[in-house]
């Protein structure tokens, strides 16, 4: 028998308030003819995470009392990395050692081990079969959080404009992971990009790092965005290109928003994936009329859960970016649990979060 420890909640709220512990054991040695055993390696603390908690995220796990609660309840998390510790006689997807990933969200990643069937793991690359085909190893951050940021990133740059190289998108949130890895993306697909950030004062040197190490051909600050008078330097950056500019991405909202469609050519479409400012999105009515831009919102979770075979080919292909040695992933802080009360600790790198995305790493034997 194995033991898990699982963070879980039973109603919703604020996380430091619902969170709670429960342990169980798994039997590895009466397995069904599909059935995995995996170790969660890592698991990342995503703003979705916490909305699923806090009980307004549409995704909401089915509450169940499997896991020997007297109450309903759900295992938190959707993202995390896996190895295979034990399979059943029937699995061929994967064996003991192999590494996954879980193929659908609500899997319930936070917790020390998990049983699921073969049908819902994707089995990627380990170190040490990286490092047997002369790859790159992935780390444990990046193959984390390989089901989010960057899958996000991918699919908004290729699922709704088709990306011939020497187009442009533009984007708010440039700082951000999504951000980052879009600038990447664009660059290794031939799209120029334009980022927009907050003024800092480190301006200059976040300007020059989102260029030279995460790709960005232009960055350029929400007061430029937001005037009209910087729209010209955008359209001679076009015609000295010959590139069209119809994609926009937009986290942020607000004016922000309207800045990003501004610059968008006719019939560009502006995707937004979130809402950073609580500020509704606002596109003038001649953005409509004379431009035919069309305002779409972007749901990373609805277009893979309805086509998992897509969601395949694009972990596939961010992983070979990874192997190669072409994708940097986004900075992260990852803590080592090594026992004790499971929910306080992810209670505690979810107060840390403030600070920057966190993972937790598990290193219970």
């Amino acid at each position: 028998m194995i033991t898990s420890h699982a963070v879980m909640i039973r109603q919703h709220g604020e996380p430091a308030d619902v969170l709670f512990t429960q342990s169980y054991t798994i039997d590895d040695e009466h397995l069904a003819p599909n059935a995995v055993i995996v170790k969660v390696l890592a698991s990342p603390i995503n703003p979705s995470d916490i909305n699923q908690i806090q009980g307004v995220y549409p995704s909401q796990p089915q509450k169940t009392t499997q896991y020997g609660t007297s109450f309903p309840s759900f295992v938190c998390g959707n993202e995390g990395l896996f190895e295979v510790v034990k399979v059943g006689a029937s699995v061929t997807s994967v064996a003991p050692g192999d590494w996954a990933l879980p193929l659908r969200v609500c899997s319930g990643t936070w917790r020390t081990y998990a049983e699921f069937s073969d049908d819902v793991l994707f089995k990627i690359p380990s170190p040490a079969q990286s490092t047997a085909r002369g790859k790159t190893p992935l780390t444990l951050q990046q193959g984390a959080a390989l089901t989010v940021n960057p899958l996000s990133a991918y699919l908004m740059l290729t699922h709704f404009v088709e990306p011939k190289p020497g187009n442009w998108f533009i984007q708010n949130g440039g700082n951000s992971a999504v951000g980052k890895f879009a600038s990447q993306m664009g660059r290794l697909l031939g799209l120029n990009s334009i980022s927009v950030i907050r003024d800092r004062p480190n301006l200059d040197e976040v300007k020059q790092q989102l260029h030279d190490t995460y790709g960005a051909t232009h960055v350029i600050t929400e007061e430029e965005n937001n005037s009209r008078e910087f729209s010209g330097v955008v359209k001679k950056w076009l015609s000295e290109s010959g590139g069209s500019l119809q994609l926009g991405l937009n986290c942020v909202g607000g004016k922000s928003s309207t800045g990003v469609a501004r610059k968008l050519q006719d019939n560009g479409i502006m995707l937004t994936y979130g809402g950073m400012s609580f500020q509704p999105v606002i596109l003038p009515t001649s953005l409509h009329i004379f431009k035919n831009i069309t305002s779409a919102g972007f749901w990373c979770t609805r277009i893979v859960e309805e086509n998992l075979q897509l969601k395949k080919e694009i972990l596939e292909k961010i992983i070979s970016w990874y192997e190669d040695g072409e994708l940097l992933e986004a900075a992260s802080t990852a803590s080592e649990y090594t026992g004790g009360d499971l929910a306080s600790f992810y209670s505690e790198r979810i107060a840390d979060s403030k600070s920057g995305k966190q993972v937790v790493v598990n290193a219970v034997e």
